[in-house]
């Protein structure tokens, strides 16, 4: 169960820093004005209302995607919708736990 809600909510149990290392990116979801209140360095910031739009050209990318967000709720939503669409994707939950894990 643990395990469950860790990939559900962004757990530690990822390695973020090698994930970015080896060129995965990071997607944060939240609104544009919540972004721009701070964000993981380098991230991209596309809101969950877009994701699905824009699913098959991240797909394209062939990148491993890092989803984040405020709490962890709308990161993992993210993640599924990117997830059915064949991306390698890890949720990563609330955007400042990433931003530590990658320094």
């Amino acid at each position: 169960m643990l395990g469950f809600l860790k990939n559900l909510f962004g757990g530690t149990s990822v390695d973020y820093k090698a994930l970015v290392k080896e060129g995965a990116i990071i997607i944060d979801v939240r609104t544009p004005m919540e972004f721009k209140g701070g964000h993981v360095k380098g991230s991209q910031n596309i809101p969950l209302d877009r994701i699905a739009s824009q699913a098959d050209s991240i797909a394209k990318k062939g990148k491993t995607v890092i989803t984040v967000c405020r709490s962890g709720g709308r990161s993992a939503q993210a993640a599924g919708i990117l997830k059915s669409k064949g991306v390698k994707v890890f949720n990563g939950g609330p955007w400042g736990n990433v931003e530590r894990a990658i320094r």
